[in-house]
């Protein structure tokens, strides 16, 4: 009971939270917490009036390694789809690489600690703390990232901003017809018509603005050319969502905006709008699923990069706790 009711008690925070603002992180910490705490509490429940039913939750928990080998599997096939589909890049890499390290990690450890060095037997505990640590935090920002993507959107905007990606041969290619389709459907279903934004600037493989070859898309799919209005100069997201809320408010529309971009990019564009301030929802538009690993990885390690000295100092701790532990192992008697 104590766990359903800690469960009870953070499922009414993340309601407060989200209601709040959406766009938070912590939301999704709150979530997850609130979760595990319903399962917990279910399953201790279950326990004290089903005979034999804790063996079978035993015997779910001793199938967990065999379940992230699968994992670890799984990554690597998509990896290798993801080189043979979209070529070779270090964003397309990541489903390999993190399918590697499923595998490679825990024989690394269990090496370290057959030294029996407690150097080595300290560097193994940090690996496990910091894989511990990275594997939680992935779970949060997935289990967000999904549902924040799948959250209905509440206000008639008064301005759609679709966010740019890559062009080929000048022309927009699937990911980014995505977006546009997304946009163009909320466009058709608002009342007044909001104005269209499509943003991006141009890449050094690009024969032109992204920017341009959207808004060439936009109005041939059906939109109105005044309700079309191209940014071109932006170089990332940032830029992206600062470009297309002036332009956007120098042409009266000062509401709240729609920001259009695929379903794995939801979380990290609405994150950073609030960051910049700009008040903004944030949709998303289908991606491929054999592209979806590699994108919430890409997502993922990019979250991590804005925030990575507040996830050093949280990582300041397994350190010291691996210290101490070290400590203890090198003066102990032999």
């Amino acid at each position: 009971m104590p766990s359903l009711i800690l469960a009870i008690i953070l499922a009414a925070v993340y309601a407060l939270l989200r209601r709040r603002d959406p766009r938070m992180l912590r939301n999704g910490l709150v979530l997850v917490a609130a979760c595990w705490f319903a399962i917990v509490g279910i399953v201790e429940l279950l326990a004290a009036r089903l005979p034999g039913f804790e063996w079978g939750v035993l015997g779910v928990i001793a199938l967990t390694p065999l379940a992230v080998m699968v994992l670890g599997g799984f990554l690597v096939a998509n990896g290798v789809a993801m080189l043979r589909n979209e070529g070779k890049s270090l964003g397309n890499l990541l489903s390999l690489v993190a399918g590697v390290a499923i595998f490679a990690l825990p024989v690394m450890a269990v090496l370290l600690v057959l030294t029996l060095k407690p150097i080595a037997i300290g560097l193994a505990a940090l690996l496990f703390f910091l894989s511990s640590y990275f594997g939680v935090v992935f779970v949060v920002f997935l289990a967000y990232a999904i549902v924040y993507a799948r959250m209905k959107p509440q206000t008639n905007p008064d301005a759609v901003v679709v966010l740019g990606s890559q062009i080929i041969n000048g022309s927009v290619p699937p990911l980014l017809r995505s977006r546009l389709d997304k946009a163009l459907e909320v466009y058709r279903c608002a009342s007044p018509a909001p104005l269209i934004i499509p943003t991006g600037g141009q890449g050094p493989n690009e024969s032109r603005p992204e920017g341009e070859a959207m808004a060439e898309y936009l109005i041939s799919a059906g939109a109105g050319e005044a309700d079309v209005l191209a940014e071109s100069k932006a170089e990332n997201t940032a830029q992206n969502l600062l470009f297309a809320a002036k332009l956007a408010s120098s042409h009266g529309r000062s509401g709240p905006l729609m920001v259009v971009t695929n379903n794995y990019h939801v979380l990290r564009a609405a994150l950073l709008s609030r960051k910049l301030g700009i008040d903004a929802e944030v949709i998303g538009s289908p991606t491929a699923l054999y592209f979806l690993p590699s994108a919430f990885l890409r997502e993922f390690v990019a979250i991590i990069n804005e925030h990575r000295v507040l996830h050093a100092l949280m990582c300041l701790p397994f350190v010291g706790l691996t210290a101490v532990l070290t400590l203890t192992v090198m003066s102990a008697p032999l």
